[in-house]
């Protein structure tokens, strides 16, 4: 690991955490140079839903490339870029009873956020965001000044106007409806919170330690965005393509947002590609007035493509994602139950989180386990909360595996104490 020190930037953070050199990898299992074999509860931060060199949707990346089809084309027509619009439209968003406008953006999820932000002041003429605490949207300076965190707001060493932070759901506790909160200060002509170009929300914040907004706070949400004028942004970067059980995480809701931001697992083999979805009526672009080198890798869309095929043409796989993240959960809380009762877990489908309260604890407990052979990534405001995002098609036997691993790893964390 040593050339890595000497050559590479500071900033590197997931080879600190997880220091071996990965060679190999396969669904949910990575292997080391030196032959170690390690279960993944990471899947690329949210980018490989679909576990680690899917040979399904392999086949059809293959076959593309064996056939000097176009890779790179800018935005130009081509029958990959024709094939996802219609597989999409027809499968996730016809289904859905959704209508919506795709703009293919920047390669990732910051990219597609720069975008959504931009696009709703166009088309308000406002420049006011409002977004939510413990909030995570991407590290650009636009995508960064709507997030949260501190530690990632400092390092821009800029001003990181046009964003209103207001309390998310629960942020208050339980007694306290936020959602009548922000309505209160939009409504009030002397809050001192301009009216808003857009209301910018997750359904489950991920790297703010798997927050769950409830289903009324999201209608409320959206509701609200709609009385002040301004447009309702769902971030479904990480929480979405399946990862909270239905292909989009607001869906238990009944939402309907103006703008969908998806990026990370949309490609379904963990290469980049990020898109807007975007309300009709709303998409006020002139030709060429946002644009980009890397938007729509044709690769990319291939693979996207494979994989709602796969996945999404029945609601079998989304019934068993949900099946499969009940388990977790189930798991999670006895393990919490065992270690005493101030533990808490949290989160929707196969995004789940375990509250260590500290984060000392969390963070002897993440590289244990790292050491017997798990990758556990930690969240949160001061990185507090253990996040679990198994693949979702994860085999059974390595889920359960995985969590034994972490339940050995925090009582021996715990005996530390």
């Amino acid at each position: 690991m040593q050339i890595f020190e000497v050559l590479e930037s500071n900033v590197r953070s997931y080879s600190r955490s997880f220091p071996a050199i990965f060679s190999r990898a396969r669904g949910s299992i990575m292997l080391t140079e030196g032959g170690r074999s390690v279960i993944d509860f990471l899947s690329g931060a949210g980018a490989l839903n679909y576990g680690h060199n899917n040979h399904q949707i392999r086949a059809a990346i293959t076959e593309y490339l064996a056939s000097d089809a176009v890779v790179h084309g800018l935005d130009m027509a081509t029958p990959a870029k024709l094939e996802f619009m219609e597989t999409f439209s027809s499968v996730i968003l016809r289904e859905r009873k959704l209508q919506y406008r795709f703009q293919f953006t920047g390669p990732t999820g910051a990219n597609a956020i720069e975008a959504a932000l931009k696009l709703s002041r166009k088309v308000t003429g406002r420049q006011n965001i409002i977004s939510f605490t413990q909030g995570y949207h991407g590290m650009s300076l636009g995508a960064i000044a709507v997030s949260g965190n501190r530690f990632y707001r400092t390092a821009s060493s800029a001003s990181l106007p046009g964003a209103t932070f207001m309390p998310y759901d629960g942020y208050l506790g339980p007694a306290v409806d936020t959602a009548d909160y922000l309505r209160k200060v939009l409504m009030d002509e002397s809050s001192g919170i301009d009216h808003p170009a857009a209301i910018l929300v997750e359904a489950v914040q991920g790297e703010g330690g798997i927050n769950v907004a409830g289903k009324k706070w999201l209608q409320s949400i959206q509701a609200i965005a709609r009385d002040v004028g301004a447009l309702f942004i769902v971030d479904d970067i990480q929480m979405g393509c399946g990862r909270t059980g239905d292909f989009f995480s607001f869906e238990f809701a009944g939402v309907s947002p103006d703008i969908i931001v998806l990026s990370k697992s949309l490609s379904g083999y963990g290469l980049p590609l990020s898109m807007l979805l975007i309300k009709e009526g709303l998409d006020a672009w002139r030709p060429g007035e946002h644009t980009g080198t890397f938007r729509g890798n044709n690769l990319a869309l291939v693979s996207a493509t494979a994989a709602i095929n796969l996945y999404w043409r029945s609601r079998t796989f989304s019934q068993g994602v949900q099946r499969m993240g009940e388990f977790v959960r189930r798991r999670l809380e006895a393990i919490a139950s065992e270690f005493g009762d101030s533990f808490a877990v949290r989160g929707r489908g196969m995004a789940l989180g375990f509250d260590c309260l500290t984060a000392e604890t969390a963070e002897v407990t993440a590289r244990k386990a790292f050491e017997k052979g798990l990758i556990v990534e930690r969240c949160g405001p001061v990185d507090q909360v253990i996040k679990f995002l198994p693949a979702l098609t994860i085999d059974a036997e390595i889920l359960n595996q995985g969590l034994e691993i972490f339940q050995r790893s925090l009582a021996e964390a715990l005996k530390q104490e």
